[in-house]
């Protein structure tokens, strides 16, 4: 039973660091997130006005203007660009992990099909209540 106790603590004593190690191998830490560099993926991609719709029953359809690529990937979060962590980055396709503190957690892939055409699909916690979502984005012009 001691041991149990030890080993439970010694994990909870490591995941600070471990965070910590995460955020500074993904190349991303608090106020320099704006900063950090684009998934590579996210480089085929054009920024302006793209529509999301929704796939499934009670899909909704959303328009945002993206001047960073890195918003596809926090949808549910807004503008706010959060640390993240690439768990896979190719030339078509990029799998995130985010936090963004009290406002919540997700997990993002995208899929990219053209430079204008992503499939997204994203599951985590926004303001305290659960989402997931499938959707198809496209970019359909600049900015107005």
């Amino acid at each position: 039973m001691r041991t149990t106790k030890l080993r439970t603590l010694c994990v909870a004593a490591a995941l600070p660091m471990a965070t910590a190690l995460m955020a500074a191998g993904s190349g991303v830490s608090g106020p320099g997130v704006a900063n950090a560099p684009a998934p590579a993926a996210l480089r085929a991609l054009e920024p302006g006005e793209w529509e999301l719709r929704g796939r499934g029953e009670g899909a909704e359809t959303q328009k945002l203007c993206v001047t960073d690529l890195r918003q596809l990937l926090q949808v549910r979060h807004g503008r706010a660009l959060c640390p993240s962590f690439t768990v896979s980055d190719s030339p078509n396709a990029v799998s995130v992990t985010y936090d963004c503190a009290a406002a919540g957690t997700g997990r993002t892939d995208l899929r990219i099909e053209t430079a204008r055409l992503v499939q997204i699909r994203s599951q985590g916690v926004a303001d305290g209540a659960p989402f997931a979502f499938a959707a198809e984005g496209r970019r359909i012009g600049v900015c107005g």
